[in-house]
């Protein structure tokens, strides 16, 4: 394993938050395009699985592998990263709300609202999450690939 990786785990958080947060953007740009394109259902559809399968992928890596470590070494963390789960249960949620909408084929102000309210709380989460875990991240020795811990981004 390259030893850059064993103490990267805050950078590599930082750079899959800012993926996920383009991830979100590229949807609400395919929602815009939506009115007008001939094919919009199947474009958003496309748009919204993706995002919603690399946001919920993410989160499922984090309370599957990073968390369990940073709780290894840092159990005063705790409290943190319960909510930390609590957050990421309340986004699936979210997430298959928006799943549902654009699969009925929900008319474009009903979808934004279902993505302003992940992008509210997915922003709140990575913000309280970068502000509580990041220095943690620095010193994490954790022997498993990226995409083990932070979801196949």
């Amino acid at each position: 394993m390259d030893a850059d990786r064993l103490i990267a785990w805050d950078e590599e958080l930082r750079s899959a938050h800012t993926r996920l947060r383009a991830a979100l953007s590229a949807t609400r740009v395919a929602l815009d395009v939506g009115d007008t394109a001939p094919d919009a259902a199947s474009e958003l559809l496309l748009f919204c699985i993706g995002f919603c399968s690399a946001l919920d992928g993410h989160h499922r890596s984090e309370d599957r592998s990073l968390f369990p470590a940073l709780r290894d070494e840092h159990p005063e963390l705790s409290g943190v990263i319960d909510k930390l789960m609590q957050d990421h249960s309340m986004l699936s949620h979210l997430l298959n709300a928006l799943r549902n909408a654009v699969e009925r084929d929900e008319d474009t102000a009903s979808i934004e609202r279902h993505l302003d309210g992940i992008g509210a709380i997915m922003e709140s989460h990575f913000r309280f999450e970068e502000r509580e875990i990041l220095a943690p991240l620095r010193a994490l020795r954790l022997e498993k690939t990226v995409p083990e811990v932070l979801g196949p981004l």
